[in-house]
């Protein structure tokens, strides 16, 4: 724990001095001692190292994956077991592509500062664009609701009809906000989400906006597999009709099936 809490200083000290208070009546969240989780590889798959992992999204039967970069963004479906991938949008070169979500028969691709989200049909084909304040990091959806993250220790809640905030939360780790809440995930209730630039994973009640649970994937890509350009532990995608759980990084050249192990 005490190597987690000098990892998140910065993000928790970045947030608090970047946290603004609404004028509103606030509730006081109790903190809680999360449980800390390990990790077991049961099954490993290929991944392209050309893929700068932004969101990662398993749904019946398909994954998908968005990725970023300025000039390289796409929106493309993967073959889990070969790694190969088909790409179905290409984003303009000005547009650097973030976390994507499928709810339904349309998906959801985020930019990092253009404020746009683009949305398309499960060919690909472009629906609409609706614009939104801020940077868009990661996202996610609960079945009914998208949930998005901006790169601060807020979620927001939205209606996908408009893309509309409808509320947010703010992630806090013992009492102390988390900054840098980047690719999202829906798991059993509860939002997973990658904090930037760390192996570690939140487990967030996305009423309270409590870490109720931290996984640490320290060494899950090994030396051999580390590149130049190889870069941050970034991508969970769960598969909810076998509990399967999948996580990547940028530009990594592996994807592993991963399970929580309680410490």
């Amino acid at each position: 724990m005490k190597i987690l809490m000098a990892a998140l200083a910065l993000c928790a000290g970045i947030a608090s001095c970047g946290s603004r208070p609404t004028g509103r009546n606030v509730t006081v969240v109790k903190p809680v001692e999360p449980v800390m989780y390990g990790y077991n590889v049961k099954a490993v798959y290929p991944h392209l190292r050309s893929s700068y992992t932004q969101g990662l999204q398993y749904v019946d039967g398909v994954l998908w994956e968005g990725t970023g970069e300025w000039g390289e963004s796409v929106l493309q479906k993967v073959d889990l077991e070969s790694g190969k991938a088909d790409v179905l949008v290409r984003l303009p070169r000005r547009e650097f592509g973030e976390g994507i979500t499928v709810l339904g028969d349309r998906v959801y691709q985020l930019t990092w500062t253009n404020n746009t989200v683009h949305i398309y049909d499960l060919e690909g084909r472009l629906i609409e664009d609706v614009h939104y304040p801020g940077e868009g990091w990661g996202l996610t959806t609960d079945g009914e609701k998208l949930y998005m993250s901006n790169g601060t220790a807020q979620i927001y809640r939205i209606n996908p009809d408009g893309f509309r905030r409808e509320g947010s939360v703010t992630v806090t780790l013992r009492g102390e906000p988390v900054n840098y809440l980047n690719e999202l995930e829906w798991i059993d209730g509860r939002i997973w989400a990658n904090v930037y630039t760390t192996d570690y994973v939140m487990i967030i009640n996305p009423e309270t906006g409590v870490v109720e649970g931290v996984v640490d994937f320290s060494g899950l890509l090994g030396a051999e597999d580390i590149f130049d350009d190889t870069d941050v532990l970034n991508g969970i995608a769960y598969d909810a009709a076998t509990g399967r759980i999948f996580v990547t990084g940028k530009r990594w050249n592996k994807l592993f099936e991963v399970e929580t192990v309680k410490r």
